[in-house]
């Protein structure tokens, strides 16, 4: 098994672990919001599950895009 092979295996696994984790993610007001039809807040404050959640996201982002890099450099 070759590193390229094995890059592009993790890849894939980050990929379907950063789809699983922003569909996890809930929205508050759905889509009406996005246009200006919520009537909660304008700035919430993310806590507990909707933190962590968050955080996974952007450190999932990360490693799949390092994984892109690599990928493009071996």
């Amino acid at each position: 098994m070759s590193i390229v092979s094995v890059i592009q295996a993790l890849q894939i696994f980050t990929s379907i672990v950063l789809i699983a984790v922003i569909l996890i993610q809930q929205k508050g007001a759905g889509m009406g919001a996005g246009f200006g039809g919520g009537s909660g807040p304008i700035v919430h404050t993310k806590r507990g599950v909707d933190l962590f959640l968050h955080r996974a996201t952007i450190v999932i982002a990360i490693v799949f895009f390092a994984l892109a890099v690599a990928r493009i450099f071996v």
